[in-house]
């Protein structure tokens, strides 16, 4: 039980996410009311019950909470420190939720630190990934980490332009908060996520204003989220890519900081995705999608959240 002394006091303090804690009162946190949380919004389409869960970067534990109340049979929240630690203890009190929190330090070397934890069938790595030095040793220990056939959620700032190039914050020039570094272009993060054996199957875009100092200078930049399905290896390369397949099976790099499980006898995840209609056909067709293409042709672009429940406010009625 939870006093409402307690609860008045948390009001007052600093919140990443904005939080309703009682019928009277909200944890204001850092987004406008109408900015659209788009993690949220693909994590809907996932089938979570009797799934387990991993939320990377967690925060105060929203994301948590909502696979609580989606039905995951197991949920591991995990942050570089417990920073948050009596705001997530609070919340699961609040909603009735209930998960286990692991430290792990940097983002490096997850599949090594959250062994004993096992194989997911959802993981979630939002707004991590330009916190770190390397995105790609941050995918490479996230992969191990998630079942075959199992679902991967990232999201990230992107720069919207046809290139394989990764934009660093030179002089803080993106953003000036301390602790970013990269923009990858969309098609580049999308290789990258492919070539860890993700499989993109859904995204959701949201445009940097041209008032907004998130920019690279004279480029379209913004924030992406895309849904991945765990394939076998080389599945979700191209047929002609032999670089990357080669590369998978003899990188010192790759097979020490990835290693990946691709046994055939090992049991699949089961776990379903709801594909939106603007994607079906590319689905059909390919098996996954193209990013840019999804961004920029197919609509899946996001400017202002229309209803709440797609917002970074956690109302205690809302069931995800």
């Amino acid at each position: 039980m939870v006093t409402r002394e307690a609860l008045e006091k948390s009001v007052k303090e600093w919140w990443y996410y904005t939080v309703q804690l009682a019928p009277d009162l909200v944890a204001q946190g850092t987004y406008p009311a109408d900015f659209p949380y788009m993690p949220r919004m693909l994590m809907r389409n996932a089938h979570l019950q009797g799934q387990d869960c991993l939320d990377l970067g967690s925060m105060e534990g929203v994301i948590p909470v909502l696979m609580h109340r989606k039905g995951a049979k197991r949920i591991i929240a995990a942050d570089a420190v417990p920073h948050c630690a009596e705001k997530m203890d609070l919340l699961q009190k609040v909603y009735g939720a209930s998960w286990d929190f692991r430290e792990v330090g940097l983002m490096y070397d997850l599949s090594q630190k959250l062994a004993a934890d096992g194989t997911f069938d959802y993981v979630n790595l939002s707004g991590v990934l330009y916190h770190v030095f390397s995105p790609m040793h941050t995918l490479a220990s996230a992969r191990p980490l998630v079942k075959k056939n199992g679902l991967f959620m990232l999201s990230t700032n992107v720069v919207n332009e046809q290139s394989d190039l990764m934009h660093f914050n030179t002089a803080g020039e993106l953003q000036t908060e301390p602790n970013t570094f990269w923009y990858p272009s969309i098609p580049l993060l999308e290789y990258m996520l492919r070539y860890f054996n993700f499989a993109p199957i859904d995204c959701l875009y949201s445009r940097h204003p041209s008032n907004s100092p998130l920019h690279v200078p004279g480029k379209e930049c913004g924030f992406i989220s895309i849904v991945c399905r765990a394939v076998d290896r080389g599945a979700a390369v191209a047929a002609s890519d032999h670089w990357a397949k080669r590369s998978m099976l003899g990188s010192w790099e790759y097979t020490g900081l990835s290693p990946q499980k691709h046994d055939p006898a090992e049991v699949p995840s089961s776990i379903g995705y709801d594909i939106p209609d603007a994607l079906k056909d590319m689905m059909a067709r390919n098996g996954s999608i193209d990013l840019h293409l999804a961004v920029n042709e197919l609509g899946r672009r996001v400017e202002r959240a229309k209803r709440v429940e797609d917002t970074y406010l956690l109302r205690l009625g809302d069931e995800s």
